[in-house]
């Protein structure tokens, strides 16, 4: 079957605009009418044909970026609150998404939902783009008649998630540009200046200085074994990815993580911000409670609160609570164990975890904002120190020199 792209009125009188598989340009004009649009004939022409050629460029990662997927859960809920039909709400949105790996797997979803499947069944046909906890959420709001509720709900979840993500990633950005620029001013100054200083050293016939002496061998080195350090530095990277990709280098390494010190607290907050905030909308949502634990677990971030978290949930599946569990990990605060507690003999459990979250949130905002405070002197030190090191290391024969002349 080939992909047809249309042009269509709505029954409101509305431009639309989309794709659609078919076997002929005839089958969808039959079937754009069958679903009350009137198709625009000489503006339905078959997709990859002349200028319509689509050229695929390789793509890595997810396809489809998270800003797309809360606008699109945003704007779904919108569309299903005013009474929309659910075909035709991601008909339209098909249509009007930019990013057309995403276009093309709403359709396929929007065809599944035609041909009798349920919404979420349809969506875990993309585990890329739309995850468990997306999927079983929108599964709790079909059976309970509120999927409007469901996908507004799930959609703050989400940007409250990226927006917690782009402040992680922000405070990073000022860092590693510094201490690259560090990198690269000094792999300059190594290769390509200090060889001149050392010839001019070299006419001297003295002794140089101990920092001198030490600063030409470091040249001399890097130059002699540029490749092998490029060959180091790219098989050190290589090996870490390869180890944290097995169980026991991801538990080890996650576990070494929480131990850093500043950075160690800021990921056990921001997991347990996470943690408590995808349990509490799973909740709030009618997941049933063991199913949330798994695939909250799934999403953790973090291999040892990940098991923490399927701890707890083969210890409630034995009758146990869940703060009892927690307790017993050592990797919950005692904080977080006992508001959850309460949240669970007082019966509000999900409005407890949602509560513990803000807290949390609010708690990796202010240790961001003070690291950020904190490194930036720090990363100024460094460069100064590394650069202003090499100079004056560069410059003591002639301050020398410049003493005996005198």
């Amino acid at each position: 079957m080939s992909v047809y792209q249309w042009v269509g009125v709505s029954p409101r009188g509305e431009t639309m605009r989309g794709e659609m598989e078919a076997s002929t340009r005839q089958a969808v004009i039959t079937r754009l009418r069958a679903q009350r649009i009137q198709p625009v004939p000489e503006k339905i022409r078959e997709k990859g044909r002349g200028f319509n050629m689509e050229i695929k460029l390789p793509s890595f990662g997810s396809p489809v970026n998270q800003k797309d997927i809360v606008i699109f859960t945003r704007q779904f809920a919108t569309m299903i609150d005013a009474g929309l039909p659910l075909v035709q709400c991601l008909e339209i949105l098909s249509a009007q998404s930019d990013n057309k790996n995403f276009a093309k797997a709403i359709r396929d979803v929007k065809e599944q939902v035609e041909a009798g499947a349920t919404f979420a069944a349809s969506l875990k046909r993309h585990p890329k783009i739309f995850t468990d906890l997306y999927s079983n959420m929108v599964a709790a709001g079909e059976v309970g008649g509120i999927l409007d509720t469901i996908l507004t709900r799930l959609a703050s979840y989400m940007e409250k998630i990226v927006k917690l993500k782009s402040k992680i990633k922000g405070a990073m950005i000022y860092p590693a540009c510094i201490i690259g620029a560090a990198v690269l001013v000094t792999g300059i100054l190594l290769v390509y200046v200090i060889p001149v200083f050392a010839e001019l050293f070299h006419s001297f016939g003295q002794a140089l200085p101990a920092p001198t002496q030490f600063v030409i061998n470091l040249s001399n080195f890097t130059i002699h074994y540029f490749w092998f350090l490029i060959i180091l530095i790219v098989g050190a990277i290589g090996g870490l990815v390869i180890t944290y990709r097995t169980e026991r280098g991801r538990y080890l390494m996650d576990k070494m993580a929480l131990r850093f010190p500043v950075f160690g607290d800021i990921i056990r907050k921001t997991a347990i911000a996470r943690f408590t905030r995808t349990l509490g909308t799973l909740v709030s949502s009618g997941v049933p409670i063991l199913d949330a634990l798994t695939i909250t677990g799934r999403t953790a971030g973090n291999k040892i609160i990940e098991e923490a978290i399927f701890a707890t949930r083969s210890s409630i599946s034995e009758g146990k609570t869940i703060a009892e569990p927690l307790i017993a990990s050592k990797v919950f605060p005692p904080m977080v164990c006992q508001m959850i507690a309460v949240g669970e003999t007082t019966g509000s459990l999900d409005a407890m975890l949602q509560k513990i979250a803000d807290f949390y949130e609010d708690e990796v905002d202010n240790a961001v904002a003070n690291l950020t405070s904190l490194m930036e002197p720090m990363v100024i030190l460094f460069l100064g120190g590394v650069i202003g090191g090499l100079v004056i290391s560069m410059y003591l024969p002639i301050f020398k020199l410049g003493s005996v002349l005198g």
